[in-house]
């Protein structure tokens, strides 16, 4: 009697493989066949991180400024020059701040750099003369950028006066180190988090188009009448755009680490534990998308409203969480890209942070549950 349980047992199991292998092999089969999805899954991701590598960039490098020099002294030329050779301005010189004032209106220039009239005596008389710095406005990161570098210009120039005896000390020298990435190059960071915003498309928006489709075919239906269990189907579809996500992220890094330079300088290990943990939650997301609505439009129009633009706009990869309202920092903790994205950053440029990866991975993984679960419930409810 134990014995014919025990053979009825391993058939049983043995069934369950070869239908749930059957079914991977099957949606693999429909992902090599169906162009939009080596779409999703290749050529928009590079399209992306070619955008982000070499379209976007934050830095703020060689702004237009207007330098005007009242009273040629050699003081003044040599506080000039400082500016000249600044790697952070391209200098447009004038005597006169009138003539300048049309194109900073015109925004041909950001700012105008002011040394005024007496700024020599004042110097040697030891009152600390100021320059004026004229900006625009109505882009207030210019303006703040144009207003701190030129401070800090003042501040080197005056330093390294002093280094050479020829003037007095700073009132305070701050001396600027920059961790894990000296340079300050946006790219650094930009390229990592785009690889996030990749995934996410891959998992999610891949994931509702082709489950949807299946939904408005008929195929979800006739699939769920045959001996499969509702888990061994859902699996089995997801399984190939799992390997699917994880391989368009491989490329991403390559591209990442071999043509934009970005350093990775944290273990392959922790880039696959995070990966694989933030497909779980967006591959929820897009099954339950598909469950919920079973049309591929309407799937795809919530795919982009409900994961893209909140990966893009409220995880922390252009704008800062901090800075945004009170609601709206809350709306974030629910968006699975806010883990990711910094996770990455991480590794790429600081290494493993194992602490900061366990609370990411731990809070994915709960909201990737959270998705199946409600993704799971909506399918019963469909077929029932």
């Amino acid at each position: 009697m134990n014995v014919s349980r025990k053979s009825d047992s391993i058939e049983e199991r043995g069934g369950r493989a070869r239908r749930f292998a059957a079914l991977v092999r099957k949606e693999s089969y429909q992902i090599v066949r169906d162009p939009s999805s080596i779409l999703i899954a290749f050529v928009l991701p590079l399209i992306l991180l070619f955008l982000f590598g070499y379209g976007v960039s934050l830095d703020t490098t060689r702004t237009r400024v207007a330098l005007v020099v009242e009273e040629a002294t050699p003081l003044t030329r040599d506080l000039a020059a400082s500016f000249q050779g600044s790697r952070y301005f391209a200098v447009v010189n004038g005597h006169d701040r009138r003539e300048f004032e049309d194109d900073l209106v015109l925004g041909r220039v950001r700012g105008i750099l002011v040394i005024p009239a007496g700024f020599a005596a004042d110097h040697a008389a030891g009152r600390h003369p100021a320059i004026q710095v004229v900006v625009d406005g109505s882009d207030p990161n210019t303006a703040n950028f144009v207003q701190n570098y030129a401070q800090g210009t003042v501040a080197n120039w005056e330093r390294q006066r002093f280094s050479e005896g020829m003037g007095r000390s700073p009132a305070i020298a701050a001396e600027q180190r920059f961790w894990f990435n000296p340079e300050l190059t946006s790219r650094n960071f930009l390229v990592p988090g785009s690889i996030a915003i990749v995934m996410t498309l891959v998992g999610t928006l891949l994931t509702s188009l082709v489950v949807a489709r299946e939904w408005e075919r008929g195929t979800m239906e006739a699939m769920m009448a045959t001996p499969v269990s509702a888990a061994e189907l859902l699996a089995g579809k997801l399984l190939p755009y799992f390997i699917l996500g994880l391989t368009s992220m491989t490329l991403c890094v390559l591209l990442a680490v071999f043509l934009f330079g970005v350093p990775f300088r944290g273990s392959v290990a922790a880039l696959y534990a995070l990966s694989a943990t933030f497909l779980m939650p967006a591959l929820g997301q897009g099954l339950l998308i598909s469950a919920a609505t079973k049309n591929q439009f309407l799937a795809s129009q919530l795919a982009l409203i409900t994961a893209f633009l909140p990966a893009f706009l409220l995880s922390g990869f252009l704008f800062e969480i901090n800075s945004m309202p009170t609601v709206i920092q809350w709306i974030t903790f629910i968006v699975p890209a806010r883990y990711l994205i910094p996770s990455l950053q991480s590794v790429f440029l600081a290494g493993d942070i194992w602490p900061m990866f366990a609370r990411a991975i731990a809070v994915m993984l709960l909201i990737g549950s959270v998705f199946f679960a409600l993704a799971a419930r909506s399918t019963r409810k469909r077929i029932g």
